[in-house]
C-alpha cells in the first residue's frame, strides 16, 4: 500500500475530539497554502513522528527521510482529509506506513526471519512444550538491564517488516489492533496473530538473554 492510498483511506472515527479541534488553525492553513503550515505542521509533529519512524526503521536516517516523505504527502494531500478522526491519528498513520514500506523494501534484498523457526513449540491444546521461565520479577534488577535493553534491540531488528511494526504501534505507541490494520492493509486477525508471535518471540530471546546471565552469576569465580 503507497502514501496516495493511506491517504484515501481514513480510519473509522474514534472519540479523538480535543485533538481535531486543537488542529483547526494548522488544518486551515495546509488547506489554503498557507507558506507557513508546513513549518508548523512539522513544529507540532515532527518529534513524535520522527520517534515513530525510528522506532519500526530502527535507524535515524531512514527516520528522516520517512518523515519527511510523510509530511510532504499530507501537504500534498491535505484535501483528502475529511476529519473522520483526529488530525494527529491519520498523520501518523501515513508515518508508520511509510516507515513499515521502507523497512519493507530494505528486507525485501535479504531473509527475513521465519518465526516458525525459532519460537516456542506448542501442543495440541496450544501449551508450551517445553515450559518457558517466567523471569519477569528481574526486569527491574539494574544489573541486568543493560543487557536486557540491547537483547531486546537485537530482538526486533531480527523480526519481518510487518510483525516489527505492529508490535511499536502496538506496544509502543499504544494503537488499537483496527488502527493497525487499516494503517498497513492488513486484516485484523493477521494484526493480533503477528503481535501475538512478536511478543513471544522476544519473551523466548529474553529468556535465553536471562538463563545466560543467571549461569554466569552462578559460576564461582576463579582466584
Amino acid at each position: 500500500m503507497n502514501l496516495d492510498t493511506v491517504l484515501e483511506r481514513e480510519p473509522s472515527p474514534v472519540p479523538h475530539r480535543q485533538r481535531a479541534d486543537r488542529d483547526l488553525d494548522l488544518l486551515e492553513a495546509l488547506r489554503l497554502h498557507d507558506p507557513a503550515a508546513a513549518e508548523r505542521l512539522v513544529t507540532t509533529y515532527g518529534d513524535r513522528a520522527f520517534r515513530l519512524a525510528t522506532s519500526i526503521t530502527g535507524s535515524e536516517q531512514d527516520a528522516e527521510e520517512v518523515v519527511q516523505d510523510a509530511f510532504w504527502a499530507v501537504v500534498r494531500k491535505i484535501d483528502t482529509f475529511r476529519g473522520e478522526s483526529a488530525f494527529g491519528s491519520w498523520l501518523y498513520r501515513i508515518v508508520a506506513n511509510a516507515a513499515y514500506q521502507k523497512l519493507r523494501g530494505q528486507r525485501s534484498r535479504g531473509r527475513d526471519l521465519s518465526l516458525d523457526e525459532v519460537l516456542p513449540s506448542f501442543d495440541a491444546w496450544g501449551g508450551h512444550v517445553s515450559p518457558m521461565a517466567d523471569w519477569s520479577a528481574r526486569v527491574d534488577d539494574p544489573s541486568v538491564q543493560t543487557e536486557l535493553r540491547a537483547a531486546l534491540t537485537s530482538a526486533i531488528n531480527e523480526l519481518s517488516p510487518a510483525s516489527r511494526t505492529v508490535l511499536v504501534l502496538r506496544d509502543v505507541e499504544g494503537q488499537s489492533t483496527l488502527a493497525i490494520a487499516e494503517a498497513l492493509g492488513l486484516s485484523v486477525t493477521a494484526v493480533k496473530s503477528r503481535v501475538h508471535r512478536a511478543r513471544l518471540f522476544l519473551r523466548k530471546q529474553l529468556g535465553e538473554v536471562m538463563t545466560t546471565l543467571d549461569a554466569t552469576a552462578a559460576t564461582p569465580c576463579e582466584s
